[in-house]
């Protein structure tokens, strides 16, 4: 498969193979394009499919050395209007972006007519590159935790990396101080995760809960608190929140699921580190961002100096 390099070079190139010969269009482009049916058909509402320069029927037959080309970063408008939210950038091609998102924004908006989201943030950055688009979040953050966050730049880049979300191949990297000092220095919490029936923003341990894996291993520890690394198996929403406060240990800050709520005026939770595999350029990527200032302020505060030995395994 041919990449297009340029920025605002929206198509991919694909020269048919021996093996794939007399295959229809439609399989190629399920095949080693791995385009899904909804985008597949969002192609072909905007004429983003060509065959040797021509739109194809997609149940045509192709044949070796036949070019089909796929406009994999279509021209798309977001809704929103751009604002300065600051942010760090990281990491950005023409395909996907990672930030250092800060506390005390949202990703994108949670109502209707909500302003200064990151989202409005990224718009406004790209805004001042000439370019447009909508703004993909791969996986979340909560409003008060800070840390990486990838972002696909177009649909085809977030449905391959949604891909590498839902097999596990993304690596998420969380540090968290938590109440007290644990029982066990390493360990895999697995509970399942659902809805809390009492409270409309709150999830609880349940029976009959989504699968929720927490690895974790401690860096330091007092009596009063302890700095932990966390490392997501699956992505619930409040997933290491829900899982430390049921152990009898929550968030510094985190008032939701009574945790301390001096010395820090959010939750004490930071996503460090995040790795997956770039699929166009095919390489294994890695991004780390340093603890804020509240939450590096909150281990001083309370006495927690942490090596880094290795990172845990399943």
């Amino acid at each position: 498969m041919e990449k297009t390099p340029a920025h605002h070079n929206k198509w991919i190139s694909y020269k048919i193979p021996p093996d794939w010969d007399g295959k229809k269009v439609e399989e190629v482009l399920r095949g080693p394009l791995a385009l899904s049916n909804r985008m597949i058909n969002r192609l072909t509402r905007c004429r983003g499919i060509r065959l040797n320069g021509r739109m194809p029927w997609l149940g045509r037959r192709v044949k070796k050395g036949d070019r089909l080309r796929v406009a994999v970063r279509p021209l798309e408008r977001s809704d929103l209007v751009p604002e300065p939210v600051p942010f760090g950038l990281l990491y950005e091609d023409a395909d996907l972006m990672v930030v250092d998102k800060p506390a005390g924004v949202n990703v994108h908006p949670v109502h209707p007519g909500e302003t200064g989201t990151l989202t409005h943030g990224i718009l406004y950055h790209w805004q001042s590159q000439g370019f447009e688009g909508r703004v993909r979040p791969v996986h979340r953050l909560d409003r008060d935790t800070t840390g990486v966050l990838l972002i696909a730049k177009n649909a085809y880049m977030h449905q391959l990396l949604d891909r590498q979300l839902k097999n596990r191949s993304i690596g998420r990297i969380y540090l968290a101080i938590v109440q007290g000092r644990l029982t066990r220095e390493t360990g895999a919490i697995r509970l399942p995760i659902g809805r809390d029936p009492t409270h409309p923003l709150r999830r609880r341990v349940a029976e009959d809960g989504a699968e929720a894996i927490t690895l974790y291993r401690v860096l330091a520890s007092t009596e009063q608190a302890s700095l932990i690394e966390a490392r997501l198996e699956t992505g619930r929403t409040h997933q290491i929140r829900v899982h430390f406060a049921h152990l009898g240990h929550p968030l510094w800050g985190d008032r939701l699921y009574g945790g301390p709520g001096k010395l820090i005026g959010r939750h004490a939770l930071h996503a460090e580190r995040l790795s997956f595999t770039h699929p166009l350029k095919e390489e294994k990527m890695t991004f780390s961002a340093p603890p804020p200032q509240d939450f590096a302020r909150l281990m001083e505060a309370l006495g927690l100096r942490g090596n880094r030995p290795p990172a845990p395994t399943a």
